[in-house]
């Protein structure tokens, strides 16, 4: 093997290994939202929870992630992405230990709440370490490469979670999962680098991230990752309670349908990134996505057999995150990659505005009415919003 193919031949293995240690740090982010989703009904009757206290734990964390999304993306761009990465990893496991150890509402309140600081920094900063490792003509997929994680981590909660519970209790796979998360930070910090290019990024000003907010064509994907996000977060967060509440599913069975529902988002993201990639239209990946969503999402809570809501379960999940690349690539097309922290963060700041009040309301909905029915039909219609956003934004984005 001569010097170049060495050369090559390191930078391939490096990538790699790289893309796997960022990819296996982000599926302990699952951990809060994922696992509080699933065990909810447990948590709830542990802690004597109402449905909008328990729709509280979701709005606690979501709210300090968003507040932090800009400030997060601006300190990974400024001070360097694997440091701000690793403190995020290592502040997110360590609050889902102690998650296992609460007593009461409020702890579980303010657990959350600072969860959310510390999966703002891992989560952008995950976004553009993976998006340094690939070139601008795989942008699309590279961006999306985080929801892998992400997906793996709710999976892995989703099938092994439910025997642990049952075997002691809800506090269990909190404190395993987490404690696994917290061997895997100090692996990163270990073994992983910077991307080649990454020592290059220009030093932004907290003007350059504030001027963001005068672009119409920012505020445009704003909107859209509002909808995304919300749509989301309100439908993994409140699935399983509709799912055991109204639809009668055990624990275990629930467990094994959202597995699936996630294990089918997985490919289909990285899917969703790949042909806007190679189409180079992101906004009609977008446009089509946000149909289906609206017209599935709807349907959910009217079937009530097991295997047809199964059918428009997968059908929701091979859609619900297969325009995550293209919305999070399509502002780096006009700013530049040198900004994928501070834009990423931007998006999906208002992205998790949509988490936040859409799995609220949710919540508040059903204590209103006794059922989910409103609240999956608001989803549905915050995606026909999202759709005349994205028809929008196509308009404006040369």
């Amino acid at each position: 093997m001569n010097q170049d193919e060495q050369r090559d031949y390191g930078g391939a293995h490096d990538r790699a290994a790289n893309i796997f240690l960022v990819t296996l740090c982000l599926s302990f982010q699952a951990v809060p939202l994922a696992g509080v989703a699933l065990f909810l009904p447990l948590i709830r009757n542990d802690l004597n929870l109402s449905f909008t206290q328990g729709g509280a734990l979701a709005a606690a964390r979501t709210l300090t992630y968003a507040l932090m999304q800009i400030p997060a993306g601006y300190l990974a761009d400024r001070y360097g992405l694997r440091k701000v990465f690793f403190i995020g990893v290592l502040g997110s496991t360590v609050l889902g230990v102690t998650f296992g150890l609460v007593a009461g509402y409020w702890q579980a309140l303010l657990n959350q709440a600072a969860t959310g600081f510390f999966n703002a920094l891992l989560f952008i900063s995950a976004l553009a370490l993976l998006a340094s490792w690939f070139g601008a003509q795989r942008r699309a997929t590279a961006m999306a490469l985080p929801l892998i994680g992400l997906l793996a981590g709710t999976l892995a909660i989703n099938t092994i979670g439910p025997p642990l519970a049952e075997q002691f209790n809800w506090r269990i796979p909190f404190i395993s999962f987490a404690a696994t998360g917290i061997l895997a930070s100090f692996t990163y910090l270990w073994l992983a680098k910077e991307a080649p290019h990454a020592g290059s990024r220009q030093k932004l000003s907290v003007v350059d991230a504030l001027r963001l907010f005068r672009s119409r064509f920012m505020w445009a994907c704003g909107v859209v990752q509002y909808v995304r996000l919300g749509v989301v977060q309100g439908t993994a967060f409140w699935l399983p309670s509709l799912l055991i509440d109204e639809k009668g599913l055990s624990l275990q069975a629930t467990g094994l349908i959202i597995a699936f529902w996630t294990l089918i988002s997985a490919p289909s993201n990285i899917i969703g990134g790949y042909m806007s990639d190679r189409l180079k239209k992101p906004t009609l990946i977008i446009g089509i996505s946000l149909i289906i969503l609206a017209v599935t999402t709807a349907a959910l809570v009217n079937v009530d057999k097991v295997a047809p809501l199964t059918i428009l379960l997968l059908i929701n999940g091979a859609f619900i995150q297969f325009y995550f690349g293209p919305l999070f690539a399509v502002p780096l097309e006009k700013y530049g990659a040198h900004m994928t922290g501070t834009l990423s963060g931007f998006g999906n700041f208002f992205a998790n505005v949509g988490a936040f009040t859409l799995t609220y309301l949710l919540g508040v909905l059903k204590d209103q009415s006794g059922f989910f029915e409103s609240g999956f039909y608001a989803l549905a219609g915050v995606c026909l919003l999202g759709l005349m956003f994205t028809i929008l934004l196509e308009k404006i984005r040369d």
